[in-house]
């Protein structure tokens, strides 16, 4: 008996602990909108590695796929940009979160809005790696679309 219980003590442990590492990751990408929609460069950078790449799928007028990269200071520079007065708010629609170790993936749909108006969606891909206990962003890829958006 005493064998048993403690195999079903490890499962729900290690099953707690996984739920637990999902709960950072989330809290990780949901302050990363936080401080994106307040427009607060420091705190987004805060959780980003120095390295960060971030990406963009998109389509040229021809239909043809093109990636587009931005370092994180231009992307900085563009939230900066925004003028206060134009409200924008980019809505996550799930989570899905896998974890191996120290490192995850999160992927969110979302829906893009800029002065109360729908504007694109798509999906959002995060690449986070553990460091020194904080989950941290490396990676950020997103496709854009006008239509398909329920």
């Amino acid at each position: 008996m005493k064998p048993i219980l403690y195999i079903l003590t490890l499962i729900l442990s290690s099953t707690l602990t996984a739920q637990s590492e999902a709960e950072n990751v989330k809290s990780t990408i949901d302050s990363f909108f936080e401080s994106f929609h307040a427009q607060d460069t420091v705190g987004m950078k805060d959780l980003v590695s120095e390295n960060v790449v971030i990406q963009s799928i998109g389509e040229d007028q021809q239909g043809k796929t093109l990636v587009h990269e931005t370092s994180i200071s231009d992307f900085l520079k563009g939230i900066v940009s925004i003028p206060k007065n134009a409200s924008f708010k980019e809505e996550l629609l799930d989570y899905q979160i896998s974890i191996d170790g120290n490192m995850a993936n999160a992927w969110t749909p979302y829906k893009f809005y800029f002065k109360d108006n729908f504007s694109h969606c798509g999906v959002n891909s995060f690449q986070l790696v553990k460091i020194d206990g904080k989950w941290q962003i490396i990676y950020i890829i997103d496709t854009r679309r006008k239509e398909g958006c329920n």
